[in-house]
């Protein structure tokens, strides 16, 4: 049975990403990003699924950092709608919630709910999963959690209300992950992935981007993250989508010549949103 670590608690959002990825998987749960990229990359587990990009909150920047620390590439993607409730255990009613714990950015996507509700008072928490965990533990009728259904399933604990989010275009995309020489090659890839630094002269940036459009890629994100210890140095993580695994190939070599570095992070198949 293939081994997935994930950042959080079982139940949480990642958990659900790594059974749709692969629904035989047994999961792995660390406390932190870094600990799933140690894991992977000491060959403790066989896989890691973590999110790279939240369709309101944005990119998880230290992801790309540790994925650019280590050697790991991206096998596949997929896109999970985020659905959030507010969780109870059994007996406690809407009404008697007064603290309500979760992830930050759970909280910030349902401020309607909590200002609807402002006898709650909200609590940050290291995981969604984890806050309805602890809540299980706490046995405390008062206190409410922000997690998917599924943690509230997996922890025994009831849904007060379902769908709380703030927005409904809520959806975080999500990447597999495995040991580079260890991805399996998916000949339907039409995406790409990559990092690369650029020489401090006058227009590199513009030529490296250039040579991808002449490839046929389509640019479809770029990120810029600081490189660590050189202050106004920069690293670029761009998604390019690609017609055949040649021109990937093609998109790679001709950004070396403009490059300090470069960096292939994966070649698989776009994820569609369902």
């Amino acid at each position: 049975m293939i081994r997935i670590a994930i950042q959080g608690e079982p139940g949480s959002f990642s958990h659900q990403a790594a059974i749709h990825l692969m629904e035989d998987a047994r999961i792995v749960p660390c406390s932190l990003s870094a600990e799933v990229f140690r894991a992977l990359s000491l060959g403790e587990v066989d896989a890691a699924v973590i999110p790279i990009e939240n369709s309101l909150a944005g990119s998880v920047s230290e992801h790309f950092d540790l994925m650019l620390k280590h050697g790991v590439m991206i096998e596949r993607e997929t896109l999970l709608r985020i659905r959030h409730n507010l969780i109870g255990i059994s007996g406690a009613t809407i009404d008697g919630i007064d603290r309500v714990f979760s992830h930050p950015v759970a909280l910030a996507q349902c401020r309607r709910f909590l200002a609807d509700h402002p006898r709650m008072e909200s609590f940050a928490f290291y995981d969604t999963a984890g806050s309805v965990k602890q809540l299980v533990e706490m046995k405390d009728r008062h206190a409410g959690a922000i997690a998917s259904e599924a943690a509230a399933r997996h922890y025994g604990a009831q849904v007060l209300a379902a769908d709380i989010e703030d927005n409904p275009e809520n959806f975080t995309r999500f990447f597999l992950l495995r040991r580079s020489g260890e991805v399996q090659r998916n000949e339907q890839a039409n995406k790409l992935s990559l990092a690369f630094s650029v020489e401090n002269r006058p227009g590199t940036l513009v030529a490296a981007l250039q040579e991808l459009a002449q490839e046929g890629t389509n640019l479809t994100k770029i990120e810029s993250r600081p490189v660590h210890g050189r202050p106004w140095e920069y690293v670029f993580y761009v998604d390019c989508q690609i017609h055949t695994p040649e021109a990937a190939a093609r998109a790679l070599a001709a950004l070396e010549p403009h490059c300090a570095m470069v960096k292939e992070l994966g070649r698989y198949q776009e994820a569609e949103r369902g």
